[in-house]
């Protein structure tokens, strides 16, 4: 398995991460580093861990009752599962974006400045707005109707919104679970062609089920498959372009070709 290189530099890393769900394993022994300001793809067959992977990284599975998380995850040189650290600070440094689109039943402009708002933000409240929904790809189509639902967007505009709303907080991370999956094609590309833009300022990473969004869209791909106890686990990490033409490993190479998944 190849870890990428950025001469040490990684937004955050897991380090022999196990994490369960009651006495269930759901995923195992899972070592990962991210590189600062690029895109990585989770890809592999359904059941097997990916979206539980991502949540960890923000500490999203602490909301589930049952699950806990072995190993560790560092962030600035913290592990972020540290008893002392705040998850709810770990949240905001580290944002999420989900499957489906799920802005707040308020305007456009409360949906944006609502996270800014209660993590106490002084400055602005219109220029954060305006310039998370620029970078949010958002703002020429809904400049003059700020003040209307955020549920009147299309869904591709209502991703695009929470992704604003993420954008506000300032985090340095963004996670994104499945974020096209619930949209047309050409909202698709639109988010895809967002990502590009957004990796300029934070690392992304990204889960999907479509091998070709991940072939497109990212800089590094970690490929994981389940083992007969259904716990998740690391097959292949390595750069997009070489896991794809030039996967290290037979399995790696039958997933993405469509032999199983």
């Amino acid at each position: 398995m190849t870890q990428p290189s950025q001469n040490g530099r990684y937004a955050i890393e897991a380090n022999n991460m196990s994490i369960y769900y009651g006495s269930f394993r759901a995923v195992k022994n899972i070592s990962l580093k991210f590189p600062t300001h690029q895109i990585t793809a989770l890809i592999g067959p359904s059941g097997c861990g990916k979206s539980t992977v991502i949540r960890s990284f923000n500490r999203m599975n602490d909301l589930v009752a049952t699950a806990r998380t072995e190993g560790e995850v560092l962030y600035q040189g913290h592990n972020i599962y540290d008893s002392r650290v705040d998850p709810v600070e770990v949240r905001r440094r580290i944002g999420m974006v989900f499957q489906k689109p799920n802005p707040f039943p308020k305007t456009i402009y409360e949906n944006v400045a609502w996270g800014a708002r209660i993590n106490g933000y002084k400055g602005d409240m219109d220029g954060l707005v305006e310039g998370a929904l620029r970078q949010a790809a958002l703002w020429d189509e809904v400049k003059d109707k700020l003040n209307q639902s955020g549920f009147s967007l299309s869904g591709g505009q209502q991703q695009r919104l929470c992704i604003a709303r993420t954008i506000a907080v300032k985090p340095e991370i963004i996670l994104m679970d499945e974020p096209t999956s619930a949209l047309d094609p050409i909202a698709t590309l639109r988010i895809e062609e967002l990502i590009q833009e957004l990796k300029k300022n934070y690392t992304i990473i990204i889960v999907t089920h479509n091998m070709q969004q991940a072939a497109r869209a990212s800089d590094y791909t970690a490929f994981f498959n389940m083992d007969t106890d259904r716990a998740g686990y690391l097959v292949e990490y390595d750069q997009t372009n070489d896991l794809f033409t030039n996967p290290k490993n037979e399995m790696t190479e039958q997933y993405i070709t469509g032999r199983f998944g």
